[in-house]
């Protein structure tokens, strides 16, 4: 008599797991498929790569988690946001500081060959990539307000992410956790780190073991990054001397909302317009490159769209032929990530997301809404949490001038423990770095020499020493 209810109670779990278990299947992945493969890699990735999706309500965020290669129980885990907002994941994994790269130099056509990345920062650290906010990459929802995301509500849903991620992955609750960022996601992260403290506060489980966080090309404070363009405009010769003054004068330091009466300001402004018009904003010292994608997943069609504007990239080289335009590689990615075979293998969804995009354009200038113009009194808050920062900015940079980020750094009104000074890689110049500390606080600024808007696509060897030291605690 009482055995009989308890098979049709456990037959009732068997029925619904297989039930879930198909869903899963007819969706094309389980949570946190292992990738041993990936199309354009030849044999078995040297690293340990897991992709899935995380539900944050209604959504699902995809992610690719990369185990570090030197002591996964040991080493730090970190969250990496990219910019944009809108840009995907795969920005950061294979542009920035992920363990693939993409060969440019002997590109003919087809789907892209990738190569390891020597100066990945997952060799000393566990990476989760993540779409986010919602629209991002491979991730979706299925409530269409979902989309509608403000800086505020994208923080929590990273946030919640987070939360998620780690009851799916236990082991990785006790070892140190950073937040790790790029550009646009720079005025995200603090934000972040309030929702994780606030949250652990609360008793939240699983806790989160934050100790700090990365950000390169920081956005921060939109009012100060725009005027700092004019005299970082002077600084690097692009306007002159005559030119610079004559606009400071005239504007009197207020470059941005001027009023339309002040006709002195308006024609200095204009002046230096037509000077830095045809300048590469990410990095002065690259050529300025037409915005390009292919507008096809097919195949035949991606690959003709690739023969036709590739001999726009050729520089003319005795030894090699090299692609000197950066948004070449951003084809790439494009061709690669709307790959049905690259898809299968990365376990996406079928029938989620009908095109992917590297970055979002009609999530960043339609669906989202920009709340937070300053995040300057979030980092201000967290100078009482010992918190340990890494900041860097390539010294190139006219998106994010590396001036502005040192004024707001400075406004901080925390100790300088190491005054500026140079720092080497192999024995040469990377940089210039100022050390502050206050309470067991510690922020650490870098300026990356030659180096453009998110310096680790510029300069990687000297990136990668540069978080390799520090996040050991050497000082850079």
């Amino acid at each position: 008599m009482t055995i009989m209810p308890f098979i049709y109670r456990k037959s009732i779990v068997v029925c619904f797991s297989l039930q879930f278990l198909f869903f899963l299947f007819v969706n094309g992945v389980l949570p946190g498929s292992i990738v041993e493969t990936l199309p354009g890699f030849e044999g078995v990735l040297p690293f340990k790569l897991e992709t899935g999706y995380v539900s944050v309500n209604e959504s699902e965020l995809f992610y690719l988690f990369v185990e570090s290669q030197g002591k996964p129980q040991d080493d730090p885990l970190f969250v990496y946001l990219a910019g944009g907002p809108g840009c995907s994941a795969l920005t950061a994994f294979f542009f920035q500081v992920g363990p693939l790269i993409f060969n440019t130099t002997d590109y003919h056509g087809g789907l892209p060959e990738l190569l390891y990345n020597p100066f990945s920062w997952t060799k000393t650290a566990s990476i989760i990539f993540v779409d986010y906010p919602v629209g991002t990459g491979y991730s979706y929802t299925t409530s269409s307000e979902d989309y509608h995301m403000t800086d505020t509500t994208s923080a929590k849903q990273v946030h919640q992410f987070l939360r998620n991620w780690l009851i799916d992955h236990p082991e990785f609750t006790e070892v140190p956790f950073f937040v790790a960022s790029d550009s646009y996601a720079g005025i995200i992260t603090p934000i972040v780190a309030k929702e994780i403290f606030n949250g652990n506060e609360a008793g939240l489980q699983p806790q989160i073991n934050l100790k700090g966080f990365v950000s390169g090309s920081p956005h921060a404070d939109t009012a100060l990054e725009l005027n700092s363009g004019v005299p970082f405009a002077y600084r690097l010769a692009l306007i002159s001397r005559s030119l610079y003054e004559s606009a400071k004068n005239s504007c009197k330091g207020n470059y941005v909302d001027v009023d339309p009466s002040n006709a002195p300001c308006l024609e200095d402004l204009e002046k230096i317009n037509q000077c830095v018009e045809q300048i590469n904003k990410d990095n002065i010292l690259d050529s300025k490159c037409a915005r390009l994608s292919s507008k096809s997943n097919n195949k035949e069609q991606s690959r003709k769209f690739l023969k036709e504007i590739s001999q726009r990239f050729l520089v003319p080289s005795p030894k090699t032929q090299d692609y000197w335009c950066q948004n070449f590689e951003y084809v790439l990615v494009d061709v690669w990530a709307n790959d049905e075979s690259v898809r299968d293998a990365l376990h996406v969804r079928r029938g989620t997301v009908r095109t992917w995009y590297r970055c979002n354009s009609f999530l960043k200038d339609v669906l989202y809404t920009y709340d937070v113009f300053n995040a300057v009194d979030y980092y201000q808050n967290l100078t009482r949490t010992g918190l340990q920062i890494l900041i860097y900015s390539g010294d190139h940079d006219m998106v994010v001038p590396y001036i502005s980020t040192e004024k707001w750094i400075n406004s901080l009104n925390i100790t300088v423990d190491e005054v500026w000074r140079p720092w080497f890689v192999e024995g040469q110049v990377a940089g210039y770095t100022v050390k502050y500390t206050d309470y067991g606080f510690r922020l650490t600024f870098a300026t990356v020499k030659g180096a453009g808007h998110s310096p680790t696509q510029y300069m990687p060897r000297w990136c990668f020493k540069m978080f390799e030291r520090w996040i050991h605690y050497y000082p850079l």
